[in-house]
């Protein structure tokens, strides 16, 4: 028999404990929206609907479907739970009327869409206000290290991440080959981006990255030039010997400010 869900790469919860862990997580308010990516067989919606808030839930899988119905059949119909079936990654906020108040997204989402996930929902206009989703515990754990990365700094940009719980494969069917955890990550805004400009902050965070091997300024020295480099440097007071990874996410600010003057221009 096909097993629902497991073709699309999805792993069930199903120790209700991770489910209510990740639900409270979110500290949402009554009446407020939780956006729920991929409810599979509702063990996560049954805990998010607890807090009070109301759910609109995005599943892909049409199988799934009469289960969710079946299952929530009165809370579908008072509409404290909504259902849209479709591919997550099709969707915007916007779409959804979720930028008309404030929201919040929880989600057991498929390891292989992590990273889009989080990139959508960081960057959009229409930010929820806290986001708490299972994902792998070697990402999470990437996420939240002093050891920085583009992947942490990408997130760190946009809001606080932290690890709520680590959760064993055996709390998932199929059990998946890897352990999860439930990542928060609070107080999301872009006010970061108020004095300097995002795109510049990327571009500026991708060539620092461009080379593990190289140091920081060597890396920068090729995209902006050396000498630029070297003085942005010292005006910051960062080491010119220092690794792209060792630099906190103020210092990478304080770069983004410097290459935004005139005189740093690319």
């Amino acid at each position: 028999m096909k097993r629902s869900g497991a073709k699309l790469g999805q792993h069930f919860l199903k120790n209700a404990y991770y489910a209510h862990l990740l639900a409270q997580s979110l500290h949402a308010n009554p009446g407020e929206t939780i956006l729920e990516i991929g409810p599979g067989k509702g063990m996560l919606t049954r805990e998010l609907l607890k807090t009070g808030a109301n759910i609109i839930a995005i599943e892909k899988d049409a199988e799934l479907l009469p289960i969710l119905e079946s299952v929530f059949e009165e809370e579908i119909k008072t509409g404290k739970l909504k259902i849209v079936m479709q591919d997550i990654r099709e969707v915007t906020p916007e779409s959804l009327d979720l930028h008309s108040g404030t929201y919040t997204l929880g989600a057991n989402i498929p390891y292989y869409i992590t990273g889009e996930i989080i990139r959508r929902f960081l960057s959009t206009p229409a930010q929820p206000r806290t986001i708490s989703i299972l994902i792998q515990k070697e990402v999470a754990q990437r996420i939240v290290s002093a050891k920085e990365s583009l992947l942490s700094l990408s997130v760190k940009a946009y809001g606080t991440p932290k690890i709520i719980s680590k959760v064993a494969a055996g709390n998932f069917f199929p059990a998946p080959q890897v352990d999860s955890a439930i990542l928060t990550i609070e107080n999301i805004s872009q006010d970061l981006f108020k004095d300097i400009s995002e795109e510049l902050f990327f571009e500026v965070l991708h060539a620092g990255f461009a080379s593990k091997r190289k140091q920081l300024l060597n890396n920068l020295g090729e995209k902006y030039g050396k000498e630029i480099i070297l003085k942005v440097f010292e005006k910051c007071g960062i080491d010119a010997k220092s690794r792209a990874e060792t630099l906190p996410i103020n210092k990478w600010i304080e770069i983004t400010k410097e290459v935004m003057t005139n005189s740093y221009s690319a």
